[in-house]
Parts: C-alpha cells; sequence; structure tokens
C-alpha cells in the first residue's frame, strides 16, 4: 500500500502512549459520565478501551470531579487526560491527582500568574499539556482585528493559530516543552486552514478532529473529511472524532478513518458492495452480521489471519470481481448464498447455514 507522508514532529508521551514523530497516530475519546461518579466513569473507559481507545478525556469541571481523579487514573487502562477550562486550581489538583495530561483552552484561561502555576507543576512533574484552542473561544478582539484585514474564514483560521501559538510561547517561557496542540472549529474549511497554518509555523505534534462535528451520520462524514484531508497531508499525531453519539462510536469511526488511510492496519479488509436489483439475499443485513462477527472476535483478542473479507450482493461482484478477497460470502440467482475463497467457490447454501459455514470458514484463520 502506498505509503501517506507523515509531518515531522516533536515526539511526547502522554502515559504510556507516545504522540508526535513516527509513532502510529493515536484515537482518542471523551467520557459522558459524571466524573464524579468514579464506577460509571471507569466502566465507560473500559467500555471504550475494548473498542480501541488509546486515550480518554475527562471533564473536570469542578474540584469534586478533580478528586475523583485520583481513583479512577489508578484504575484507568489507559491514560486520562483532564479537560480543564476557567480554573486554572482544577488544573492543578487534576496533576496533583496523576491525570496523565491536562488540556488547557487559551480562549478561557488567561491569567499569566494561572497559567505560570500550572506550567511550574506540569514540568515538575513531567505532565504534558494540550493547548486545545477552538472556534468558540478565540478572543473577540484578535477575531474582530484579523477580519479587518482577512476574509471571516481565514479570519477565524489565523485567530485559532495565533491563539494556540500565544499560549504555547507562554508555556514554553515557563519551561514547558511536553506539549500537543488542537486548534477546531465546526467548520471543515476553517479547521483544515488553521492546522496547515499552524503545521508550517511549528513542530508541535497536532490533536486533530472537527468540533462540535454533529449526530451521528453528519458528525461522521465531517470527522472523515477533515481527519482524512490533514491525514493525507501528513497532518495529525493524535484524533478524537467528535460525535453527539455514545463515545465508543467515536472510537469506531476514528480507527475506521485509520484504516481507510492505510495508517492503521484492518485485519481483515472489510468489503462489501452496494445493493442492486441483482441482489436476491438481504444484503444489508448480512454485511451487518459479518461487520459484527469480525469486530467482536478482534474485540476478544484474536487475530485474524486475513487481508480480506467481502460480502457482496451476488456472483458477479462475488467470486467475480471479489476474487482477490482471502474469504467472501455472496448471493446468487436462486437466492442462496455462496461461501467463496480467492475466486473458488467452496459451497452453496441457505443463509443461517451459509453464515455458520461462513463464521466456521473465519474461525480456521483466527489465534489467539
Amino acid at each position: 500500500m502506498m505509503e501517506l507522508p507523515r509531518r515531522n514532529s516533536r515526539q511526547i508521551t502522554v502515559g504510556k502512549v507516545v504522540i508526535g514523530g513516527n509513532a502510529p497516530v493515536s484515537v482518542q475519546s471523551m467520557c459522558n459520565t459524571d466524573t464524579r461518579d468514579v464506577q460509571a466513569t471507569l466502566a465507560q473507559i473500559h467500555t471504550l478501551a475494548a473498542r480501541g481507545c488509546e486515550i480518554i478525556r475527562l471533564a473536570v469541571p469542578d474540584m469534586a470531579a478533580a478528586d475523583a481523579l485520583a481513583p479512577i487514573t489508578e484504575a484507568s487502562p489507559i491514560p486520562v487526560i483532564a479537560d480543564i477550562h476557567f480554573d486554572h486550581r482544577l488544573a492543578l489538583a487534576a496533576i496533583r491527582n496523576h491525570a496523565a495530561a491536562i488540556r488547557l483552552n487559551p480562549g478561557n484561561l488567561t491569567d499569566k500568574d494561572a497559567i505560570k502555576q500550572v506550567a511550574e507543576l506540569a514540568v515538575e512533574t513531567n505532565t504534558p499539556i494540550r493547548v486545545g484552542a477552538n472556534g468558540g473561544s478565540v478572543r473577540a478582539n484578535l477575531l474582530k482585528e484579523l477580519r479587518t484585514k482577512l476574509p471571516p474564514d481565514e479570519a477565524m483560521a489565523e485567530a485559532l493559530v495565533q491563539s494556540a501559538l500565544h499560549e504555547c510561547s507562554l508555556l514554553e517561557n515557563f519551561g514547558v516543552t511536553q506539549m500537543k496542540v488542537a486548534l477546531k472549529s465546526s467548520s471543515v474549511p476553517v479547521t483544515l486552514a488553521a492546522y496547515r497554518k499552524f503545521a508550517d509555523r511549528t513542530d508541535h505534534p497536532l490533536h486533530i478532529g472537527i468540533t462540535e462535528a454533529g449526530t451521528f451520520y453528519r458528525g461522521i462524514i465531517k470527522s472523515a473529511v477533515g481527519i482524512g484531508a490533514l491525514l493525507s497531508q501528513g497532518i495529525g499525531d493524535t484524533l478524537r472524532v467528535s460525535l453527539t453519539a455514545d463515545p465508543a462510536e467515536e472510537v469506531t469511526a476514528g480507527i475506521r478513518i485509520l484504516e481507510a488511510l492505510g495508517l492503521r492496519d484492518a485485519a481483515p479488509q472489510l468489503v462489501s458492495c452496494p445493493t442492486c436489483g441483482r441482489t436476491e439475499i438481504d444484503l444489508i443485513g448480512l454485511a451487518d452480521r459479518v461487520e459484527k462477527l469480525v469486530d467482536e472476535l478482534k474485540s476478544s483478542g484474536k487475530k485474524i489471519n486475513l487481508a480480506k473479507v467481502a460480502v457482496m450482493g451476488c456472483a458477479v461482484n462475488g467470486p467475480g470481481e471479489a476474487r482477490d478477497a482471502d474469504l467472501g460470502i455472496a448471493g446468487s440467482k436462486s437466492g442462496q448464498i455462496l461461501v467463496f475463497a480467492k475466486g473458488k467457490v467452496l459451497g452453496a447454501f441457505e443463509e443461517e447455514p451459509g453464515f455458520a459455514f461462513f463464521k466456521d470458514e473465519l474461525l480456521k484463520h483466527c489465534e489467539g
């Protein structure tokens, strides 16, 4: 597979996860539980980790939530980032309670002495800081000034860049070197412009995503377009797909984006054809069943030693067009299911026996 370029960013470590340089692009999500509810939060973290989440972020709105980080970070299977807004004391408490990193928003934490206190403790404890600028919190006066010189979208992109650069400079003056940066907007073009500008000016590792992307369907499309465009240009070291949906869907979407770009081994790649008038089986239902089966096997820790698995609607697209698939399942003119491997038909079955045969063939290629 053709290799995509990678921006040469500096490398930092969040917990045991390496970010930047030539490290794999990591997938993040954020819990939607009340952080103060330790058991519920840990339960969701474990669920997300099982889906493939590698770093988790938690909202820290008050000191009770900051205190809850101590038992959460101790029991979490993946690094925990504390999301801090407005109150630097919450950042200090989060660091003392062993957050693997903290996220600061330069738009709502502006007091230099407060930033200095956070920076000094972060340096002392070697805690990375994510500078998280977003379109909703850039300084109004900065944006107003830039809009006198630039078109609105370009002004917003530049405002995000300047906000992030200013915060990075402040933190660097206080000795912080472990930083990663996000410059997010709900607009895909603005987000792309901001990240490209910032990537050209610094070597800080970048956390990428489209903020407030929307509901499940709309949010995945916007995120795939924006994140995919950046990654295809080598920009991005860690990502979050932000959805108004179950956070587990964010993780799956992030992984699928990386797989589609060849930045993560799909193991196996799952392909399926669109429906058409030749289809005489429930192709949509069958594709969903196969995808669920593959995901369950992988989630259970099994390795599937196949490069490509195909689910096709008819014999034309089955053993024909998908003849390169290591294993496949397809419809036939009689309404039966064909199971095939490398273009060779292994058998024709009614739906349930056919799926059972396909599953047995798939399990022959599993280990672990």
